[in-house]
């Protein structure tokens, strides 16, 4: 059995993730799960757990936008949908910082970001020191979880999880932001039409 915690036990949360642990959250989108990003042995756990290729890099979740400016750079792009959209259901594709270790992305140039989208996840991070990996609950390649039940089903090695439900059951909006044309990587909540207006 995987330990659940509500979320008045977020100091027992913070405390996996900052021992390199894995734990499954509820997003606004789906369910997720995630590690910090500051620790090579968090992120090779997150791995095993999702049994995902390595050449993949994970999805970050930041705090706020002070955040996203530590590890991205935002061009002014990226400002406008970050203005308009964040926090909610998207996820923006951004060049990425120079100083960041090599694992976060796997030697790629890119990062895809996104806000957390509750006041929980918000200060989950904040406490935890550092931007998370945020990944959606499911072995790689299959379709997401959908209950706490599934996932410890199909992700028994995960540290602890997180009580709470989901809205939107539809993963989040992936928008390229790396050029001066903006491209949707994945249809999501946010539509192409409300990203053309704020543009």
């Amino acid at each position: 059995m995987i330990k659940r915690y509500t979320e008045n036990e977020i100091d027992k949360l913070v405390k996996i993730l900052k021992n390199d642990g894995v734990i499954s959250v509820p997003t606004d989108t789906v369910f997720g799960i995630c590690a910090r990003i500051n620790s090579l042995v968090a992120h090779d756990k997150l791995i095993k757990v999702k049994s995902r290729p390595i050449n993949k890099s994970f999805p970050v979740m930041c705090a706020n936008e002070k955040q996203i400016e530590t590890i991205a750079i935002v061009n002014e792009v990226a400002k406008k949908l970050i203005k308009a959209f964040m926090p909610g259901p998207i996820t923006l594709v951004l060049k990425k910082n120079n100083n960041l270790p090599e694992y976060v992305t796997n030697g790629k140039e890119t990062i895809a970001i996104r806000m957390a989208p509750t006041v929980f996840i918000e200060e989950l991070i904040s406490k935890t020191g550092c931007p998370i990996f945020m990944t959606s609950a499911n072995q790689n390649g299959e379709i997401e979880c959908t209950s706490l039940d599934e996932i410890e089903n199909k992700c028994p090695m995960l540290d602890g999880m997180l009580e709470g439900e989901v809205s939107y059951s539809m993963a989040s909006t992936i928008v390229d932001c790396t050029s001066n044309k903006v491209e949707i990587l994945r249809e999501g909540p946010v539509t192409l039409e409300q990203i053309k207006k704020v543009l």
